[in-house]
């Protein structure tokens, strides 16, 4: 099972293509800061802009930087279900210890399609999946009915979820449906706190790129039932949560790591847009706030 701070790793770009050299910095900074798994190629890897190859090898330099020290759950959704089934694919060959899978986008498939989806990831590959439900972005909705008919149908398979819907009553029914050891992981930085009372394990977490050892301090102080250090540390990060999103995602937390990890160019591709000025001077009031950088 999964736990702990989990950073859902941007893709630097240098000149519009993969920089290799700083992502690999970026994995090696993140397992040294406390980070207890890495996510690639997620939203906030810009997926939806990466071809196959590039996706492929973001896969592959993150696994093979970690060297194990850390799992790497490989993002590999889609909204066509044989290509997801092709990144499922290269990234167990690759080594990967799971695969992040979105509900398919834009397609908006019934619950009917969702779980056909997943059924044949589950029975055509061998990696094991953690669901990610992400509304907001997919409009599709993985409802609890459906997670549970999944994880009952293949329990060695499906073996977590990235919750992102913001609805926190979702833990409980999760865990009322399943087992309690069912993994159950915020996709939601705000919300990490509350989510993590419920019964989560831990995040999938945006905020993590910028404050990888804020971040995992403050899941050793849920684990350690240090309610009072818990709190402590999500006042430093929640205004760096909002700031993470004050423009479309990732420019801002591109923005933040240029700030913070030296050589990290804050580009993200088309339709996106660099970090607007407004949104960066959030950014900067968000990082004196938690103490990453001084005033």
């Amino acid at each position: 099972m999964f736990s702990g701070s989990i950073p859902a790793l941007a893709t630097p770009f240098r000149d519009g293509s993969f920089d290799e050299p700083t992502f690999r910095k970026l994995v090696d900074w993140q397992i040294e800061q406390g980070s207890a798994g890495l996510v690639p190629c997620g939203t906030t890897g810009e997926a939806s802009t990466l071809s196959n190859a590039e996706h492929h090898r973001v896969i592959e330099v993150c696994i093979e930087q970690a060297g194990g020290r850390v799992p790497v759950i490989a993002g590999c959704g889609s909204n066509d279900t044989m290509n997801a089934a092709l990144h499922m694919t290269f990234a167990k060959k690759a080594g990967a210890s799971a695969g992040l899978c979105v509900a398919p986008y834009y397609n908006r498939p019934s619950q009917d399609g969702l779980i056909a989806h997943f059924s044949y990831l589950a029975e055509n590959c061998e990696l094991p999946i953690v669901l990610y439900n992400v509304p907001s972005r997919t409009v599709t909705d993985i409802e609890d009915e459906t997670v549970v008919a999944l994880v009952k149908k293949y329990p060695d398979r499906i073996i977590a979820i990235k919750d992102a819907s913001g609805d926190l009553s979702r833990v409980a029914d999760h865990r009322m449906g399943l087992s309690r050891d069912f993994c159950q992981l915020s996709g939601n930085d705000e919300l990490w706190l509350p989510h993590a009372a419920a019964g989560g394990r831990g995040a999938i977490s945006v905020t993590a790129n910028v404050a990888p050892a804020l971040c995992a301090e403050f899941h050793a102080a849920i684990s350690a039932n240090d309610l009072a250090k818990a709190r402590e540390l999500n006042d430093r990060l929640f205004p760096l949560h909002y700031a993470m999103f004050s423009d479309a995602s990732p420019g801002p937390v591109k923005y933040a790591l240029s700030r913070v990890h030296e050589g990290f160019e804050p580009d993200v591709r088309l339709p996106l847009t660099n970090a607007s000025e407004a949104s960066r001077k959030a950014v900067d009031e968000a990082l004196v706030h938690a103490g990453i950088v001084e005033a």
